[in-house]
């Protein structure tokens, strides 16, 4: 014979409570981080996630030793007097006025900024229009792509060689088609040398441009389009209302690398013309060259390499200021 035993609370004990029984189980509350909430002091700790800083040494470690130091070093080197062999001799602020008095540096600064605005001006719209143009995939799209992208595997010195023979005024192109306006000295004309210059580098280095647009532009939602063609527009109000906006970061990272690249045009203009005729293509980087090395004034040109990364620095925070690509906002609106 069985008896029900019975469970009532002992004496002195306390009523339990239904609201602290549903927390009965339950873990210990978690900050927003995902990390138990610590009460250790009255404090409010948190769980540190994702990789730790030290992982960046090595990539520190090898930029402040290839980078930064050897820059320190020509900035020091610009307030000395060196012929490149004997004793550095401290001159102060020789070179710097040194630099700013040469007629020869100053036309060398006028030529190198109005190179970056020609070129800019010649890349930008083609690199753009050719890779939308490029997006596509349509076969022969794709087909062109692959025979436009071959300058890319090409190097300048190559690039350098080859335009400097076909533009030779004995033979190459002047005498391959029989036509006037291709008999032409355009490497050794001051008027033609010059814009000769941007044209091949130009067909250099649109290619490069345009293959950074072709993947802004093939990672743009087709839904976009589709609503465009809804709302009735063409290609060409498309162009301007979806493609322009979508591609806002890739305009600002290809203009940086346009404008800040067009202060380290030296391989082509020095195989090609090596400044000439007379001084007519003698830019800033190949001054710096001709000033060190051929002229053994090493605190000149070591002012010159200080101004040319001053002011590829002041570009390069410049456009990502103003286009506020800093702050990296989405630019998958509708997608």
């Amino acid at each position: 014979m069985t008896t029900r035993q019975s469970h009532a609370p002992l004496p002195g004990a306390a009523a339990a409570d239904p609201a602290d029984a549903s927390h009965e189980g339950s873990l210990p509350p978690s900050d927003a981080a995902g990390g138990p909430v610590g009460s250790r002091g009255g404090r409010r700790t948190t769980l540190k996630t994702g990789p730790s800083n030290w992982l960046l040494a090595p990539a520190l470690s090898f930029f402040g030793v290839f980078a930064l130091l050897p820059l320190a070093g020509v900035v020091v080197l610009s307030f000395f007097a060196w012929d490149g062999l004997g004793t550095p001799q401290f001159a102060g602020l020789t070179a710097w006025f040194q630099v700013f008095q040469d007629p020869v540096t100053l036309n060398a600064m006028w030529l190198t900024l109005l190179m970056t605005l020609l070129s800019y001006v010649v890349q930008f719209p083609l690199s753009l229009l050719l890779g939308a143009f490029m997006a596509g995939h349509q076969r022969y799209r794709e087909v062109f792509s692959v025979l436009y992208f071959l300058p890319l595997l090409f190097s300048a010195a190559a690039v350098g060689i080859a335009f400097k023979a076909l533009l030779d005024p004995n033979f190459g192109l002047s005498r391959a088609f029989g036509l006037d306006l291709l008999r032409q000295d355009w490497l050794g004309s001051p008027t033609f040398a010059f814009y000769t210059l941007i044209m091949v580098i130009s067909w250099s280095f649109v290619p490069f441009h345009s293959l950074l647009y072709q993947a802004g532009v093939r990672q743009i939602p087709a839904s976009m389009y589709e609503a465009a063609t809804l709302d009735g527009a063409g290609r060409v109000r498309q162009f301007f209302n979806v493609t322009l906006p979508q591609l806002k970061y890739t305009i600002v990272t290809s203009s940086t690398l346009m404008l800040v690249g067009s202060l380290t045009y030296f391989d082509l203009v020095f195989i090609l013309t090596g400044g000439g005729p007379g001084n007519s293509t003698r830019i800033l980087p190949l001054d710096m060259y001709l000033t060190g090395f051929r002229s053994y004034q090493m605190g000149p040109a070591s002012v010159i390499a200080v101004i040319l990364v001053a002011v590829g620095l002041t570009l390069s925070l410049v456009l990502n200021r103003i286009s506020g690509a800093d702050r990296m906002e989405s630019q998958m609106e509708g997608a």
